[in-house]
C-alpha cells in the first residue's frame, strides 16, 4: 500500500574517515537539530582516491557511533569503493562498479570483511548500499549468506521483495515534495554546496514531521513482489534516471 501523505528518508553516502569533514558538519547539525534518523552509508576501508579528501579523522568512528546511538541506521557501503569492474549491474546506472561482475566468492569475502570492520568499530550495519548502484545476483546471494537482507535501492514507491532481499527504494538525490509513497533522498556531502544545505533545511522546516526511519519502515510495511502497476512505475523511473545521467555526461563542462 502506497502511504498517504508521502514519507521521506534521508541517506548519506560515501562516509569514511577521509571525507570532507567541513562539508559534512552542517548536515550532521541538521540531523541533530531535527532529530532525524537517516541511513548512513559507511565505507569500511576506503581506497577510492577521489574520497581521500582529507587526512583521516580520528573522531570519525566515534561520530558514527554517536549518530547510530541517536537513531541513525548504519549501511554497509561496499568494501573499498574501488569501482573498476565493468560487469552488468541489476541497476545499469553506471558503466563501472565495485561489485557487479566480480565472482560471488570474492564478493562474499569483501562483504564479510566490510561487516567485520564496521562491527570492530562498534557499529551495527543492517542494510546494503552499493557504490554507484552496482551489484548483481551474486551480490544478493553473498549478502544473504552474511545475514544482510535489506538493501537501499530501487525506483518503486514502496518497499518490495526481489531476489530474496527487501528493497527500500532510493529514487531522489535531493528532497522533493511528493504526494504519496516512500521516498529516499541520497546526499553526497563531499560534493554538496552551501545552497544544498540551505535547501534541505527549508524542506525540513516544512516536512520534518513526514520523515521516517529504517526501523519504522520495516515495522510498518509488509513488502512483497511489486504489483504490475508499481513495476511499470519502477521501470519508467529507472529509465528516466538512466537517460538523465546520459544527458549529463554529454553536457559540456564549465
Amino acid at each position: 500500500m502506497i502511504p498517504h501523505p508521502a514519507q521521506y528518508l534521508l541517506r548519506f553516502d560515501d562516509l569514511c574517515p577521509t571525507m570532507a569533514v567541513a562539508r559534512w558538519a552542517p548536515f550532521e547539525g541538521l540531523i541533530r537539530e531535527f532529530a532525524l534518523n537517516p541511513i548512513l552509508a559507511v565505507i569500511p576501508e576506503n581506497r577510492d582516491p577521489e574520497l581521500g579528501i582529507e587526512t583521516a579523522s580520528t573522531s570519525f568512528w566515534e561520530r558514527m557511533r554517536s549518530l547510530e546511538d541517536a537513531g541513525a541506521t548504519i549501511a554497509l557501503h561496499g568494501y573499498r569503493h574501488l569501482c573498476v569492474s565493468s560487469g552488468p549491474s541489476l541497476l545499469p546506472l553506471h558503466r563501472l562498479s565495485e561489485f557487479a561482475g566480480v565472482s560471488e566468492e570474492t564478493q562474499r569475502k569483501w562483504i564479510r570483511r566490510g561487516l567485520e570492520i564496521l562491527r570492530n568499530h562498534g557499529l551495527h550495519p543492517r542494510l546494503w548500499v552499493a557504490p554507484r548502484h552496482g551489484f548483481d545476483t551474486g551480490t544478493l546471494r553473498a549478502l544473504q549468506a552474511e545475514r544482510i537482507v535489506y538493501i537501499s535501492d530501487g525506483f518503486a514507491r514502496v518497499p518490495f521483495v526481489r531476489g530474496g532481499m527487501t528493497w527500500i527504494p532510493q529514487q531522489l538525490w535531493a528532497p522533493t515534495t511528493q504526494s504519496s509513497g516512500l521516498w529516499t533522498s541520497c546526499i553526497h556531502s563531499n560534493n554538496a554546496k552551501d545552497e544544498d544545505v540551505k535547501a534541505l533545511r527549508e524542506f525540513l522546516r516544512g516536512y520534518a514531521g513526514q520523515f521516517t526511519s529504517f526501523d519504522r519502515v520495516i515495522a510498518e510495511f509488509q513488502p512483497g513482489p511489486l504489483e504490475t502497476r508499481e513495476r511499470l512505475f519502477e521501470m519508467s523511473a529507472l529509465w528516466r534516471t538512466i537517460l538523465s545521467n546520459r544527458i549529463k555526461l554529454c553536457l559540456p563542462r564549465h
